[in-house]
């Protein structure tokens, strides 16, 4: 059974989300090695969500609380975040919602800012991470592998995404309401991932041309050289950061990398009003957890724009498109169900095939050995069996798709004592996908 326990910017408060994101590495292993129910675990945690994916073992009376419980217990070990403090703040998807949900997750449909595109890679790599720490099952490898054909089917066959919404794009666009000509603009990029390589392309397509990076962790050479832009070293940090009309963070830093001492002298508050003011220094914090002090905001002449100010100017849905990308999100996740319902029941159908083939080969021979030389008894015990066959092979993937596919195994091992062997999913899956 898969299970889905998430918290998001819909249900928890960026405040929780921060603590939940400090240390999320940890929560997959703590699952798997506490609840030997749990067959695999995959958590995905991101700016605005923090969610775990488990596979449980079926036959356990009440998986689902279970799980739910294993979870709580797990995060509060890794993050330190108690059951309590979450009472209120997640969700609970059990069985084939938990597709549709994940499809509609990869896909932007439940970002901050609707059809973003950065989530897609991020729920590939909590598949990958999960692999590396050796938490992943047979059944969450197929889920989040299909995630990513719907996200990528989803962009090709709907307007979602299209525009190339982003919380990156979302802060510049709620910038531009005080940068009159970007290309003057003294821009210090602080990070060297994948979304700083977002954020300097969207810099760039506004038409930011002095940029500067700095790396916590001392990849600012590295950065800037492939992408044509200026390092700044350890020493020159403060500096650059006080001369800097734009900065903008987005590093995977627990602790703020961005401070009151690297601008100037608290000296009041900044300007209320527009989520953006007209000071001398415009500070976009993107990281998760926070990468900006948020005593930088007490400064005179700085504003900060974190990703809480961000996600309340976040525009509303365009309908239309939402509405086409969740019906391929639905299509997507009934595909899903279909095909795991009748790899549930494909051991019994080859073992019941297997069965009835084995006594089919020994009349032939019998047949042969009585003078069967023309093949005529041969070719009618073949028909015979597979008109024998048609009937039960049918029902089984009718039970399947109805979720009964235990019946199909209770019935052969009552009639034939036949217990079928637990195939390879992934080459099932891909015999299904073919």
């Amino acid at each position: 059974m898969l299970l889905c326990v998430t918290a998001s910017h819909k249900t928890a408060s960026f405040d929780l989300l921060e603590r939940l994101s400090r240390t999320p590495d940890d929560v997959a292993p703590t699952l798997v090695e506490m609840a030997p129910c749990v067959q695999g675990a995959v958590v995905l945690a991101t700016c605005n969500r923090f969610e775990a994916y488990l596979e449980m073992d079926e036959p356990v009376t009440a998986a689902g609380a279970i799980g739910v419980e294993a979870v709580l217990e797990a995060v509060e070990s890794a993050t330190g975040v108690s059951a309590s403090d979450l009472d209120g703040a997640y969700d609970v998807h059990a069985g084939r919602h938990v597709a549709e949900h994940l499809f509609s997750v990869a896909s932007g449909l439940e970002s901050v800012v609707s059809g973003e595109g950065e989530i897609a890679g991020q729920v590939r790599r909590a598949l990958k991470s999960a692999r590396k720490v050796g938490t992943t099952s047979p059944e969450l490898e197929r889920l989040f592998q299909r995630a990513s054909q719907a996200q990528r089917k989803v962009k090709n066959v709907t307007a979602l995404g299209r525009a190339g919404r982003s919380l990156v794009r979302l802060a510049l666009e709620l910038a531009d309401s005080r940068i009159a000509d970007w290309s003057a603009e003294r821009v210090l990029l602080v990070g060297t991932g994948a979304y700083a390589a977002v954020t300097l392309a969207t810099l760039r397509e506004r038409g930011a041309v002095d940029i500067s990076v700095y790396s916590p962790s001392g990849r600012a050479e590295i950065f800037a050289a492939k992408h044509g832009i200026r390092p700044v070293a350890e020493a020159d940090y403060a500096r650059t950061a006080a001369h800097s009309s734009l900065l903008i963070t987005c590093t995977s830093a627990t602790e703020p990398v961005l401070g009151p001492q690297h601008l100037q002298a608290p000296a009041g508050l900044a300007p209320a009003g527009c989520p953006v003011g007209h000071g001398n220094q415009l500070v976009v914090d993107l990281g998760m957890p926070r990468n900006v002090d948020p005593a930088v905001a007490t400064l005179e002449g700085v504003a900060l724009l974190d990703l809480e100010t961000i996600r309340l100017h976040a525009p509303l849905e365009e309908l239309q498109a939402t509405d086409a990308a969740r019906s391929v999100v639905r299509e997507a996740a009934e595909t899903f169900h279909v095909v795991g319902s009748r790899q549930s029941v494909t051991p019994s159908v080859v073992a019941l095939r297997s069965h009835i083939f084995s006594l089919l080969e020994t009349e032939i021979d019998r047949a042969r050995s009585r003078g069967d030389e023309d093949g005529r008894v041969e070719q009618a015990l073949r028909h015979l069996a597979g008109v024998l066959l048609h009937t039960p092979t049918t029902r089984a993937h009718e039970l399947a798709a109805e979720g009964r596919a235990d019946e199909f195994a209770q019935a052969l091992a009552t009639l034939y004592g036949l217990a079928p062997e637990a195939p390879a999913v992934q080459a099932l899956d891909d015999a299904a996908s073919a």
